[in-house]
C-alpha cells in the first residue's frame, strides 16, 4: 500500500528543508546536514506533527469530538496535539505526568495561551493516564479518541516513514541519519523508512530515556511494515541504537548542554536539552571516535523542541 492512499490531514508545511552545516561541517571533519522538522509549520514545529497527521486522521474517521494525549508536564508531543487538535476542530485534553516543569513556562504557557485543558496525574505509571482519560472522556458523554505518548504507535511512526521517503528526493544521498529516541516512533519511521527508500543508510537512535527501545523499535517497525502491507523482515542491521539519557530523561546532561551551545553559536540553530541536545551530542560523540570520513554526508533530524528551552535552566 502506498503511502498517499492512507488516510491524513494536512498539518505541516512539506517537504521541510535539509541544510549544510558549514561551521559544524569543520568543526567535526565530515559532511553535517540538519533536517529542519523543527519548521513543520504549526505551534513552534516538531516531528510530532508528522505523526498526527495521520493520527488525528483516524480520530476524524472515527468522529472524535475529543482528543486525549499525555506526557510529562513540557511535553512537546501534549502541546503540538492540542494545537493541531483545535486547527481541525476538536476538543483536546491534556492528561499529564505531573513530573517536570508544571510551572506555566515553555510548553505550559503555549498550552495557556491555547486555552487547552491540561490535567496532572501524580503517577509514573501510563497505565494510570490512560484510565484517567477513559474515565473523564466516558463521563463527557462525548466521541473521544486517545493518543499515546509521543504518538508512537504503528500508525504515527508512518509519518517518519513518510519523511524517510521525502529525504530520498531531496538530492544528496546520506550514509547516516541521526535522531533522538525518546518514544521510539520517530526513529522506528525512519528506519523502516530507510529499509524501503534510503538504500545504503544506516538510522541511529539516541536513546534520552530508559525503555526498551531494542524491543520497542522493532515491534513498531513491524507493526508499520504491516499497515503498509508490507511483509519484512526486521534484524538488528535495521537500526543502530546509543544510550546518550546522562542523569535520566527530562534532565540535562553535560554533553547535550555543550551540543546545544555548539550548534547556537556555530549555527544560530537552537536545540533542547531533552531531545534534540542529546542526540547530537551523540553524532558529536560519533564524529570524534572516527566513525565519519571526510567524505560522508551525515543527516541530523532536528525534532523541535524549542518550547521546552524556555522551562529549563541550563547553567
Amino acid at each position: 500500500m502506498d503511502l498517499s492512499n492512507l488516510p491524513r490531514v494536512s498539518l505541516g508545511i512539506f517537504p521541510t528543508p535539509i541544510q549544510r552545516l558549514e561551521n559544524i561541517s569543520r568543526e567535526l571533519g565530515t559532511n553535517v546536514y540538519v533536517k529542519r522538522d523543527d519548521l513543520t509549520g504549526i505551534g513552534l514545529g516538531g516531528n510530532k506533527v508528522r505523526k498526527l497527521e495521520f493520527l488525528l486522521a483516524e480520530a476524524k474517521n472515527q468522529g472524535a469530538e475529543i482528543v486525549f494525549t499525555t506526557g510529562g508536564a513540557q511535553s512537546n508531543h501534549a502541546m503540538l496535539t492540542a494545537a493541531s487538535a483545535l486547527k481541525l476542530g476538536m476538543k483536546p485534553i491534556l492528561i499529564l505526568k505531573k513530573r517536570g516543569v508544571t510551572a506555566r513556562l515553555g510548553n505550559q504557557l503555549l498550552e495557556h495561551l491555547m486555552g487547552v485543558d491540561v490535567r496532572f496525574v501524580d503517577t509514573d505509571d501510563y497505565a494510570d493516564i490512560y484510565a484517567e482519560m477513559d474515565r473523564v472522556g466516558q463521563a463527557s458523554g462525548r466521541p473521544y479518541y486517545k493518543i499515546p505518548c509521543g504518538g508512537s504507535n504503528a500508525l504515527g511512526s508512518l509519518g517518519y516513514v513518510a519523511c524517510a521517503k521525502e529525504i530520498a528526493g531531496q538530492g544528496v544521498h546520506f550514509g547516516y541519519v541521526v535522531c533522538a529516541e525518546g518514544s521510539g516512533g520517530t526513529m522506528a519511521g525512519l528506519a523502516l523508512g530507510a529499509k524501503l527508500y534510503l538504500p545504503g543508510t544506516k538510522v541511529y537512535g539516541m536513546m534520552v530515556d530508559t525503555d526498551p527501545f531494542d524491543v520497542i523499535t522493532p515491534a513498531l517497525m513491524r507493526e508499520a511494515a504491516a499497515l503498509l502491507g508490507e511483509d519484512l523482515e526486521i534484524t538488528p542491521d535495521d537500526y543502530i541504537l546509543r544510550d546518550m539519557c546522562g542523569p535520566g530523561y527530562a534532565v540535562s546532561s553535560p554533553e547535550g548542554a555543550a551540543a546545544v551551545s555548539l550548534m547556537a553559536q556555530k549555527e544560530g540553530l537552537f536545540l533542547d536539552p531533552v531531545y534534540t541536545g542529546k542526540a547530537f551530542a551523540g553524532l558529536i560523540a560519533m564524529a570524534k571516535e572516527g566513525a565519519f570520513r571526510p567524505d560522508d554526508n551525515v543527516l541530523f533530524l532536528h525534532s523541535g523542541g524549542a518550547g521546552g528551552l524556555f522551562a529549563v535552566d541550563m547553567d
